[in-house]
């Protein structure tokens, strides 16, 4: 049995692929559904139910997506330049901690310019988390994957301290969270009856920006040239550690508005809890689009419905609500495979 890349991918088959990963996926995950002795097709109508069977139940699903599409983004470029950032989480409550500090009152502006004003600081802080870890990589040679990784405990670890001492609020009846961000600084919600916010508008805008600066600048195509052959794009003329580091701070940058759109968007202040993980599930998010920013929203969609919709699923049919984290992981599994395979073909030989 012989591995070897295929001679050329077709679009078809590419774009196939991420689709026959959520099938497999589903099937893997009904075998578990039917072992916990629920039926399979029922659960799985009420999974799709619970996301999008009524406008109060879309408009969660979409809110929840808010978050998955700049994590999933944050991933989806510095994955291209191979720089393996696993610290969107962090990155995410370093821009919920620039939106608290800055948003609580230290400074006061109208809400058209207060918005844009906490999005900015948010990404900066984001950003800014990524400054070591990518110049340990550009200089030192050290694995991005683990300080990244471990920076995220650090600033959750800043985050507790500061909610339980200098920034708790006093009318939080002793709840460990900071103040609330002032009125001019809070996102609007989009509908009326619903957590829907502005937060959606600037996600889609920031995927439809990402996609055009990596399709149609140069400082796309250098990400994508480092990404593919470092050294070749270096003997061509490109700064490799230069479009690494900007990178990061692309990415940084990304993740932190995510922390922005909670805190300024869904919540209006910060907690421990204000992330249930997203800066983990962008990686999910970035691998079942390939990378592709524009497919990065409806694959944020999609593992939004289903942690949405197994909420409802598990109510009902009394299945334990883990079987989303499963059907996520066994997605991005599948689509690694799917990828795989639609690269390298399988030749046996005798």
């Amino acid at each position: 049995m012989v591995i070897e890349p295929r001679q050329s991918v077709s679009i078809l088959h590419a774009g196939l692929a991420p689709i026959w990963a959520i099938l497999v996926s589903m099937i893997i995950c009904a075998a578990l559904i039917n072992w916990a002795g629920a039926p399979v097709f029922e659960a799985y109508g009420l999974l799709v139910k619970g996301a999008f069977g009524s406008a109060f139940a879309i408009k969660e699903t979409l809110t929840r997506s808010i978050p998955l599409i700049f994590t999933g983004l944050a991933v989806s470029v510095a994955f291209r330049a191979k720089f393996y950032n696993i610290g969107a989480e962090g990155q995410l409550y370093a821009g919920a901690l620039a939106a608290t500090f800055f948003g609580t009152g230290l400074v006061t502006m109208p809400a058209p310019l207060m918005i844009p004003f906490l999005v900015i600081v948010g990404a900066l802080a984001g950003g800014a988390l990524l400054i070591v870890p990518v110049l340990l990589k550009t200089h030192l040679k050290v694995d991005e994957v683990v300080t990244t990784l471990l920076l995220n405990f650090v600033v959750l670890l800043m985050v507790s301290y500061l909610i339980e001492g200098p920034w708790k609020d006093p009318m939080s009846l002793g709840w460990p969270q900071a103040a609330s961000i002032i009125d001019e600084g809070v996102l609007p919600t989009l509908m009326a009856k619903g957590r829907l916010h502005l937060g959606l508008i600037i996600a889609l805008i920031m995927a439809v920006l990402v996609w055009l600066m990596m399709r149609y600048t140069v400082q796309g195509y250098e990400i994508r040239a480092v990404g593919h052959n470092a050294k070749a794009a270096e003997f061509s003329g490109v700064r490799v550690n230069r479009t690494v580091i900007m990178t990061a701070m692309i990415s940084g940058g990304l993740a932190g508005m995510a922390g922005v759109s909670e805190t300024a968007g869904l919540k209006g202040y910060l907690t421990l809890d204000l992330s249930p993980g997203f800066g983990y599930t962008g990686i999910a998010v970035a691998m079942l689009a390939q990378l592709n920013p524009l497919a990065v929203i409806p694959a944020a969609v999609f593992l939004s419905a289903v942690y949405v919709g197994s909420d409802a699923m598990s109510r009902a049919v009394n299945i334990p609500t883990y079987i989303a984290d499963v059907l996520v992981g066994v997605s991005v599994l599948a689509v690694l495979c799917s990828v795989m395979f639609s690269q390298y073909r399988i030749r046996w030989s005798k």
